[in-house]
């Protein structure tokens, strides 16, 4: 049995279905927060919910595989993923597949610490593992793509930095390859898109699909985060942000590793094809 937590959201989402076109249904459970909410996923549902480590044992009980998608509280991360790693091991899980982020053990990536600390939990709980380091979506710039579109243009504080990203479903595709299949036991997968952009090259693709100008404001982090507040962002996110901005600029996301198409056996989507959906 395998068991996809979070799979209510969107990575979880598109998990569940590919599941559900290579093993039958019902070895397959929606560990989800709210299971009222995963009626339509055609699969069994159990509630799961990282802040109420009670509810984890009934979830994975009888699984041999779970994908742990890591949460989405930052600051909460750790404590939550670490209830889930001891529920797994109480259940006797023989593979634990966790989404991570890129270089996550070394990266001064904002977002790497809490993931850096889970994967030392997994490593540490002497479950067989599988760490799925994975790039950007192209989704996470869909709000960019759409103001970029409404307005005739977008602000950041990247540079030239270049972002691997691939789609959500590439992902999803890669965790669906490493659940049915055998061999990637205790392994780490670096996972980024087949081409690299810049967020000049993003606004050039955006203005082609579009036939409309499009430009790219870069500014220094203080402008940008100005800029982000008084659009009305709260000054933590704002900040935050600006942050990833800097990762960008620092070429922390612009790895091409080639391990996400080879896992998933085709080329990764690239951002034109995003912006193409978005116009």
């Amino acid at each position: 049995m395998i068991v996809v937590t979070a799979a209510n959201g969107q990575l979880g989402r598109l998990v569940v279905e590919g599941l559900k076109a290579t093993v039958p249904a019902g070895q397959i459970v929606a560990a989800v927060r709210s299971p009222e909410k995963a009626a339509d996923l055609g699969v069994a549902v159990r509630k799961a919910d990282y802040n109420q480590p009670e509810t984890l044992a009934a979830a994975l009980e009888g699984a041999d595989k779970v994908l742990l998608i890591s949460g989405s509280e930052v600051g909460k991360r750790v404590e939550q993923h670490e209830a889930v790693v001891r529920a797994a091991q109480k259940a006797g899980v023989q593979h634990l597949v966790y989404t991570s982020a890129p270089k996550a053990d070394t990266s001064p990536l904002i977002l790497a610490p809490e993931h850096k600390a889970t994967e030392e939990l997994i490593r540490e709980s002497g479950l067989p593992f599988t760490i799925l380091r994975n790039g950007w979506y192209n989704e996470n710039y869909l709000p960019t793509i759409e103001q970029a579109l409404r307005t005739g243009g977008f602000v950041g504080s990247a540079g030239h930095g270049r972002v691997a990203s691939a789609a959500r479903a590439d992902f999803a595709a890669a965790a669906v390859e490493i659940l049915t299949s055998t061999g990637h036991e205790n392994k780490t997968y670096e996972l980024s898109g087949d081409d690299s952009w810049t967020y000049d090259e993003l606004a050039a693709a955006i203005a082609k699909a579009s036939g409309k100008t499009i430009t790219y404001t870069d500014l220094g982090p203080e402008q940008h985060k100005a800029a982000l507040i008084e659009a009305s962002l709260p000054e933590a996110t704002a900040q935050f942000v600006v942050a990833l901005d800097g990762d960008t600029k620092a070429g922390l996301l612009g790895d091409v590793t080639g391990e996400l198409r080879a896992l998933i056996g085709h080329a990764t989507t690239p951002i034109a094809d995003t912006i193409a959906s978005a116009v």
